[in-house]
């Protein structure tokens, strides 16, 4: 692969693809009696996942299919930002797996993805999103953004990675970081 495909170039099937890592908007408060899998968003939560979905309608990066964790609190991430994504209706994968995933499981899910599809969202949990994100993040993305996902995210900010890659050949520092955001 040369560095423009690595890059975000476009390549002789139609373009960049971008991974959008998602990290869930801020869950209710974890212990007592609840299992930590059905902690619903908090009210905050809710706000900032309608500005999530605003702001990735605005931005352009409307997915074309979603892998989203089986817990309670993604689950309701992305059905609220959802709702402000427009008339759109990706594919959308719910995965136990997501639930307590690390970087090699994220890729593996990434890695079945549909050639076709140019935007990707997978909505999941810290430190696992963050971590996906910098693993695969070229050492000449933005250094800001770069910087965020080394330390980790807050909740409700996505990263966005953008490579001319197949999904099942993205690599280890062969995508762009190309922003990471938190609706205020």
């Amino acid at each position: 692969m040369t560095a423009e495909q690595r890059n975000g170039a476009q390549t002789p099937d139609g373009g960049a693809r971008r991974l959008v890592l998602l990290r869930h908007a801020k869950a209710e408060p974890g212990g007592g009696s609840v299992d930590d899998v059905l902690r619903p968003l908090a009210l905050n939560g809710r706000r900032q996942a309608v500005r999530v979905g605003a702001a990735l309608r605005e931005t352009g990066l409307v997915p074309e299919r979603v892998l989203c964790s089986s817990a309670l609190r993604t689950r309701q991430t992305w059905e609220l930002l959802a709702a402000h994504l427009g008339d759109v209706e990706p594919d959308v994968l719910v995965s136990d797996g997501l639930y307590a995933a690390d970087v090699a499981d994220v890729l593996d899910l990434l890695r079945t993805t549909d050639p076709r599809v140019r935007t990707l969202l997978v909505v999941g949990h810290e430190p696992t999103m963050a971590a996906t994100a910098s693993y695969l993040a070229d050492p000449a993305s933005d250094g800001g953004a770069l910087a965020q996902v080394r330390v980790g995210v807050p909740t409700a900010t996505y990263s966005v990675l953008e490579s001319g890659a197949s999904w099942d050949a993205w690599e280890p520092q062969a995508a762009l970081l190309t922003y990471v955001g938190r609706p205020s």
